[in-house]
């Protein structure tokens, strides 16, 4: 089972700020799903070719044509944090 514990991490990350009652629900979802995925695990699929559609169809992709894009001030203007149209994100690594 899903720990609240877990939930609330998932919700941290996802910047989703959750009740008891839907930490609770998404609790039952989320273990739900994962033993779902266990499940899947089990089955065997040697001999199986890998295939990305359920259907029999070619994929139908438009032209990759050059088009306009968005200025840096209209891409960052939603941004949590942005300086001098680019995204300011918190430090990943480090320093040496």
């Amino acid at each position: 089972m899903t720990s609240n514990v877990n939930i609330e991490k998932l919700a941290r990350l996802a910047k989703l700020q959750l009740s008891e009652a839907e930490q609770e629900s998404f609790g039952r979802q989320v273990t739900d799903i994962l033993t779902f995925v266990e499940k899947l695990s089990e089955l065997d699929t040697e001999g199986v070719e890998p295939m990305t559609s359920a259907l029999d169809i070619d994929n139908r992709f438009r032209d990759d044509t050059p088009a306009g894009s968005l200025s840096p001030e209209t891409a960052t203007q939603t941004a949590p944090a942005a300086k001098d149209g680019f995204f300011l994100v918190p430090p990943v690594l480090g320093k040496k």
